[in-house]
């Protein structure tokens, strides 16, 4: 997944969350609505969301040095982590607050043309922003499922985008339902009710975001597909005769450490070895081009030498 498809995605919604987060906090002055007030503040902790994916992706291009020779590629998983944070402690835990508020002490809501009005308007422009992300998401999910998308992406920014535009749609129309009832009913509970809900569904998001991204701040291996392709690269059944056992990290989202144990020939000389393992890395490049960091260890094959730590799913051993 490039950064810049997952820049486009970013700025729309910063763009769409931006002008919802206004309109949102006029309709709450004019009209008193709890809803009005946590879909404003769940807009703005949006918005600096997206800020911050977009700071994380600018940090992670710094150059490697020889504090942190594998360079920063990892800063997008950090900034995608503090995204999780901010979600649900501004948006989940304020609006939950707000929702409790609004039940134990009820009012009816003013100028009901206000929320209303905003509240179509912000469905609009975040039904916008999310189909933006949808387009830039189909481009890289593959045959994925939008759940197998989310979970597996190595690059957080477009599913976090998903994700928040996703739960921005459905606290928009929580936020209607509530604000709908309680004009009906001339019971301001129902408009604490629907920001009560609003809490939930950002705490739920902000759960599986932090849930992911720690995942990937944990380190992960490289893709089925991947490892099926660096394993196939490596092996050309001459010079490198066998895969004994590998290992794959992600260093960033676009950069992928590759460490294997590769069999060759007990005859072999040392310069033959040197060129046998060149040649692999340039098989491995040109198949998986994100593998830039690559260790090979030349050793001849035994059924002792097969003998590795535990696996790290999914990638190997490929013996």
């Amino acid at each position: 997944m490039s950064a810049s498809g997952g820049t486009k995605a970013i700025v729309a919604a910063l763009a769409a969350n931006l002008a919802i987060a206004v309109a949102k906090f006029v309709a709450f002055l004019f009209s008193g609505s709890s809803s009005m007030l946590a879909e404003s503040v769940h807009s703005l902790a949006d918005s600096g969301n997206q800020g911050l994916l977009l700071v994380g992706g600018k940090r992670a291009q710094r150059e490697a040095t020889p504090q942190h020779p594998f360079g920063y590629g990892r800063e997008r998983y950090i900034y995608a982590f503090l995204v999780s944070i901010v979600l649900f402690s501004v948006g989940g835990m304020f609006a939950i607050y707000e929702g409790y508020e609004k039940i134990k002490h009820p009012h009816e809501i003013e100028a009901w043309y206000w929320p209303v009005g905003v509240l179509v308007f912000a469905i609009i422009a975040e039904t916008f922003s999310f189909r933006t992300a949808i387009k830039e998401s189909n481009e890289v999910r593959g045959n994925l499922s939008w759940k197998e998308f989310v979970r597996r992406a190595k690059a957080p920014e477009l599913p976090v985008v998903l994700l928040e535009d996703l739960g921005a749609l459905v606290g928009l129309i929580l936020a209607l339902g509530g604000v709908s009832v309680a004009l009906a009913t001339g019971n301001g509970v129902w408009d604490g009710i629907g920001t009560l809900c609003i809490g939930v569904l950002l705490i739920a998001i902000a759960i599986v975001l932090a849930a992911e991204t720690k995942s990937l701040l944990l380190g992960e291996s490289a893709g089925v597909d991947e490892v099926k392709k660096i394993e196939d690269a490596i092996v050309d059944g001459s010079t490198v005769t066998r895969l004994i056992h590998m290992r794959t990290l992600h260093l960033g989202p676009e950069e992928l450490l590759v460490a294997a144990k590769i069999a060759v020939r007990h005859d072999d000389s040392a310069s033959d070895v040197a060129r046998s393992i060149n040649a692999a890395e340039e098989r491995i490049r040109a198949a998986v081009p994100i593998a830039r960091v690559i260790y090979l260890e030349p050793d001849i094959y035994s059924e002792k030498s097969t003998a590795a730590p535990a696996s790290d799913a999914p990638g190997a051993p490929g013996v």
